[in-house]
């Protein structure tokens, strides 16, 4: 499931505070964006509101920034649980068109696998922005890789489903009962042995293919040298042609 990002904007107003006071707590580290998109913009989480909360009842307890650094140095900003700590981390995520130009797709086809329910944006603004992490590069090359194996869109997404049941499952095996995990622990097994003959059968064709093209490659360069020496009998007879005169 993705989060609720909020850029600069957004979150300002979310917070209910001014630019200048945002960054004079982000220099005193008070604060950090969770990521930047590749334009290297700030973006902000529902956790780092929750952190602008606390930051503002200390202010409202008459402590200065520099000395709600140094609490915060001590015991630090409440946190709901370890994960949150770990969302905490800035990241650098892509927007729908930076992700695009790293797989050389447009645009438009990201947003239709997302529409297709192969991908899902990481992080989602209230005003419409969709970030990705850059993980998401390999797992939509592997989306091109599967088109070239010739699987239509609704067969990619079945696949994206089992990797998204595998991790749910890797995470927690008792997210489903005992009977529902075995079924689908059977039905991914038997997709990857689908994919692997498939593959398999791709390699052999490529071998096959290479052979072929070497081998044509060679034949081509020698008919090239044959119909080169052509000309070269040509320009021979025309300079004898030439002595005549």
């Amino acid at each position: 499931m993705n989060q609720t990002a909020y850029v600069l904007e957004e979150f300002l107003q979310k917070a209910g505070i001014d630019k200048s006071a945002l960054e004079l707590w982000e220099k005193l580290k008070l604060l950090k964006p969770v990521g930047f998109t590749e334009d290297k913009l700030p973006f902000y989480s529902h956790a780092t509101l929750e952190q602008v909360a606390h930051i503002k009842k200390l202010v409202e307890l008459g402590y200065d920034a520099e000395e709600i650094q140094k609490i915060i140095r001590k015991i630090g900003l409440p946190h709901k649980n370890a994960e949150d700590l770990k969302k905490d981390k800035s990241a650098r995520f892509l927007t729908v068109g930076a992700l695009a130009e790293k797989v050389q797709v447009s645009p438009r086809t990201i947003k239709h696998w997302e529409d297709k329910g192969i991908i899902d944006a990481d992080m989602r603004s209230e005003g419409g922005f969709r970030m990705y992490s850059e993980q998401y590069i390999y797992l939509c090359q592997l989306i091109q890789d599967l088109q070239l194996f010739g699987y239509s869109l609704d067969e990619i997404k079945t696949i994206s489903d089992y990797f998204r049941d595998f991790i749910k499952i890797q995470s927690s095996i008792a997210s489903t009962s005992a009977e529902e995990t075995a079924q689908k622990l059977e039905d991914m097994s038997r997709e990857i042995g689908l994919l692997l003959d498939k593959t398999n059968q791709l390699k052999a064709g490529i071998q096959r293919w290479e052979d072929l093209l070497k081998k044509k490659k060679k034949e081509l360069a020698a008919l090239q040298s044959q119909n080169q020496k052509r000309f070269t009998g040509k320009e021979g007879k025309n300079h004898e042609k030439d002595d005549l005169y």
